[in-house]
């Protein structure tokens, strides 16, 4: 299980050329984020799964949002930077279903203050289950939140339900560079063990 997690990893040169049919993929996603584990089984997590020109289609949304408030002189990097996501073969979108948070603080009074929080954490295990199954195929991704500046606009979009907070976008597609090395803060400064 470490060797998958070790290919894991934030790939920005992204292309179309994926291993398996686009159906294949999403039947990877779909797979990975009903596996992933939830609090309480919440099942909170939602995924839309844009290939091709609705995956471009998005990152349009995210360039027309961004546009207005990145200084005209910044804007080609912008720009420049939301192609690059866009020239993948596929986008996931990330939501959290804040209905069924609710839910649970109703059932569960006692522990209501924290279903916001195992909500959030529920949602960062789908991505990180997500982002290493497609990395053990040789997809590459990224994880981006332009979030809440597109919320509404891909709500609309895609006719999603009200309850679906977008959480994050995880451009994929194939590998069109080489991986840069990962680097690593000293042990010391992350951990402790007592025995």
């Amino acid at each position: 299980m470490i060797e998958a997690f070790k290919k894991r990893r934030t790939q920005y040169a992204l292309g179309k050329n994926l291993p398996l049919p686009p159906k294949e993929i999403d039947a990877l996603i779909r797979e990975t984020v009903r596996l992933a584990p939830s609090s309480f089984n919440s099942q909170s997590s939602r995924a839309v799964i844009l290939f091709g020109a609705e995956s471009v289609k998005f990152w349009n949304i995210v360039k027309e949002a961004l546009r207005p408030i990145v200084p005209a002189a910044d804007f080609p990097n912008t720009d420049k930077k939301i192609d690059s996501f866009a020239a993948g073969a596929g986008t996931v979108l990330f939501f959290e279903d804040e209905a069924v948070v609710r839910d649970l603080q109703e059932k569960f009074p006692l522990y209501a203050a924290n279903f916001p929080g195992f909500s959030m954490q529920s949602g960062g295990m789908a991505q990180f289950a997500v982002w290493t199954a497609l990395a053990n195929i040789g997809v590459g991704a990224s994880l981006q939140h332009y979030n809440p500046l597109i919320d509404a606009e891909v709500a609309k979009a895609w006719n999603l339900p009200t309850s679906w907070k977008l959480m994050a976008q995880m451009p994929f597609g194939s590998n069109e560079a080489p991986l840069a090395a990962k680097t690593f803060v000293p042990d010391e400064t992350r951990f402790r063990s007592f025995a």
